[in-house]
């Protein structure tokens, strides 16, 4: 096998004759009049459509979203209103309620105190009633224990003087002297 000697492979053979030299196709000068005509007429062409149909949308639809978002802003505002009413509608009705029910709870304490006081003034009627009853039984009661009594000490007096004397004193001037002894 024949080897064959290993050269370097220059840039220059790859390059197909006629063109070696001219350079890079946009700045070609020879080019420059094609160039700037397509340049001109798709900018034109670009200018154009952005113009009148891009540029208008995009109007059209930042100024919808405009109008939307002014919408949405008075309806929220609107909404805020209305929750700031319903709020003050809300405390007012808190507060009618609290009155009232303080009104109530003032009325049934009262009726509650009045009826308590009604009990009491029943209880102490019947209190007073049976402690009238009490005191006239204790009075007879009394009463008769003081008849015994003086009954009692009359007949004692007059066993104790007639055993230091001797004598029976008058029943008269026993029941007298007993008497009188009882009053103090």
């Amino acid at each position: 096998m024949a080897q064959k000697s290993a050269q370097p492979i220059s840039s220059v053979e790859h390059i197909p004759a006629g063109e070696h030299g001219r350079g890079f196709p946009p700045f070609d000068p020879s080019t420059f009049p094609s160039q700037l005509f397509w340049f001109a007429l798709i900018f034109i062409l670009l200018y154009v459509l952005m113009s009148r149909v891009a540029l208008p949308r995009i109007g059209t639809i930042l100024e919808d979203r405009r109008k939307q978002i002014d919408s949405d802003l008075a309806d929220a505002q609107r909404s805020k209103e209305a929750s700031d009413a319903a709020v003050v509608a809300h405390e007012k009705a808190l507060a009618e309620a609290r009155g009232r029910a303080q009104t109530l709870a003032n009325e049934t304490r009262e009726k509650a105190a009045a009826d308590a006081e009604a009990r009491r003034k029943d209880v102490d009627a019947k209190l007073h009633a049976r402690i009238a009853e009490a005191e006239k039984s204790i009075a007879a009661t009394r009463s008769a224990a003081m008849t015994n009594v003086h009954g009692i000490a009359s007949e004692a007096a007059a066993a104790i003087v007639q055993r230091l004397t001797g004598t029976a004193p008058a029943s008269q001037e026993v029941a007298e002297a007993v008497g009188n002894v009882l009053k103090r």
